[in-house]
C-alpha cells in the first residue's frame, strides 16, 4: 500500500512550538513528535514498550520523553534510561525511533530501514526559505486515500469546472488549452500547459491592480514519489510575449504541496503558496491563502465523495482518458518502486533539486 523508503512530511515546525507533543498517524503508524530542549526534532514509537501507553499522554523532559503511566524514560533514540524503582535497565528496552530532518520549516520523517535514510534524497523547494517569496504555511486532513489527492493535482482540465469561482476562471480552460509538454521522470512527471489571452481567475484578480486586464497564463507542475507537488504559475499581460520570455509586468506564484497517508483512506495535506511580489504588503499573503482554502475545501469536497463511492464497490476499476497521461505515469512508477521494494530491490534515488530562486523567473 505505501513505498516506505523515502521521505514524507510529518509536520510543519510550527507545530511543535511551545513543547507540543504532537500525536501523528503516519502511514498507519502511531507516530510521537516533539521538540527538546535542545532544538532536536524527535519522533518515537507512539506507544511504551511496557504496557502499551501512548507517549504522547506524557511529559517531555529536555530532549526525552516520560511515559506517565509508569515512569519509564526514554531518549530521542528510543532507548529507555530509567525505570523508577529499577536500577538495571535491559539493553534491548526501547521504543522505535525514525529518523527526521528538519528543513525550510518542514518536519520530514523516513517510516522505513534506517540505515537507507539519507536526508540527501529529500526533494529540495528553495522558495521556501527565500525571503523574496511570501506565504501562509496550512494543513488540512482529507479522508481519502491520498493517491486520490494526487490524481486531482496533476489533472490541471479540474480546474474549468471544480474552480470555476475561484482557482480557475471559466470552463475555458478546459477546452482551449493543451499541454505544451509532458516530461516522464524516473520518479514523477512534470507538465506546461498555457492559457492566452483570457481573464485572470478571481483569486487572482482579487491581487493585482488591473483585474480588467486578460493575461497569458502558464502553469507548470512537478509531481513527485511518493506525494510530493511544486507548482509555477506565472500570469503575464496578455500579449507581452510571456511565452518568448518576456516577463515584464508578469506575476508569479509557486506552490508546493505535500500528501502524507495517514491511513489507507484517510491523509495529511501541507501545503504553502508563495508569491514575490506582494513587498510589505502583507494582505497579498492573506488573500492567497484564504483564496487556496476555498479552492482546496472545493477538491476536498468531490475528493472525499469520490472516495465514498470506490469504498461502496471496491471492484470498480477507474478507466483513463488522454488528459490522464501523466498520473497514469505516476501510479505506475509508484506500484514499480513498491514491488521494488517488497522484493528487497533498491529504487532510484529521488535526486531532483529545484531551480533556485535567483533564476526561477525565466520562461521555460
Amino acid at each position: 500500500m505505501f513505498l516506505k523508503n523515502c521521505w514524507y512530511v510529518a509536520a510543519w515546525d510550527h507545530e511543535l512550538i511551545d513543547g507540543r507533543m504532537l500525536a501523528r498517524t503516519l502511514l498507519e503508524q502511531r507516530v510521537l513528535l516533539y521538540r527538546g530542549d535542545s532544538g532536536q526534532v524527535v519522533a518515537l514509537a507512539d506507544r511504551c514498550c511496557h504496557r502499551g501507553a501512548p507517549l504522547h499522554l506524557g511529559r517531555r523532559e529536555g530532549d526525552c520523553v516520560r511515559c506517565m503511566y509508569h515512569g519509564l524514560k526514554f531518549d530521542p533514540s528510543g532507548k529507555c534510561v530509567q525505570i523508577p524503582g529499577q536500577d538495571v535497565i535491559p539493553p534491548k528496552l526501547g521504543v522505535r525511533s525514525y529518523p527526521v530532518v528538519l528543513r525550510d520549516h518542514l518536519v520530514w520523517i523516513w517510516m522505513g530501514d534506517p540505515e537507507r535514510a539519507n536526508p540527501d534524497d529529500i526533494l529540495d523547494y528553495p522558495f521556501l526559505r527565500s525571503p523574496q517569496w511570501k506565504g501562509v504555511p496550512d494543513y488540512l486532513h482529507y479522508k481519502a486515500n491520498y493517491l486520490l489527492i494526487v490524481d486531482n493535482l496533476s489533472d490541471f482540465a479540474h480546474l474549468a469546472f471544480v474552480h470555476t469561482h475561484t482557482l480557475g476562471g471559466s470552463e475555458d480552460y478546459a477546452y482551449k488549452t493543451r499541454p505544451v509538454a509532458i516530461e516522464r521522470l524516473e520518479r514523477g512527471f512534470r507538465v506546461e500547459r498555457w492559457h492566452m489571452d483570457a481573464p485572470p481567475p478571481p483569486f487572482h484578480r482579487k491581487v493585482i491592480p488591473d483585474p480588467q486586464q486578460n493575461v497569458d497564463r502558464r502553469n507548470i507542475g512537478h509531481m513527485h514519489i511518493p506525494g510530493v507537488f511544486f507548482l509555477e504559475s506565472l500570469f503575464a499581460p496578455a500579449g507581452s510575449g510571456a511565452e518568448k520570455g518576456h516577463l515584464q509586468g508578469a506575476r508569479e506564484y509557486r506552490n508546493c504541496q505535500f500528501m502524507t497517508p495517514e491511513t489507507r483512506r484517510t491523509t495529511h495535506f501541507f501545503w504553502n503558496y508563495l508569491n514575490n511580489f506582494e513587498g510589505e504588503d502583507h494582505n497579498i499573503s492573506r488573500s492567497l491563502h484564504q483564496s487556496l482554502i476555498e479552492g482546496f475545501m472545493e477538491d476536498k469536497h468531490i475528493i472525499e465523495a469520490q472516495q465514498q463511492i470506490l469504498d461502496e464497490d471496491p471492484e470498480f476499476k477507474m478507466l483513463a482518458v488522454a488528459a490522464d497521461a501523466p498520473l497514469s505515469h505516476f501510479r505506475w512508477t509508484l506500484d514499480k518502486l513498491i514491488r521494488q521494494e517488497q522484493e528487497g530491490t533498491r529504487p532510484v534515488a529521488p535526486g531532483a533539486r529545484q531551480p533556485d530562486p535567483a533564476t526561477a523567473g525565466a520562461a521555460a
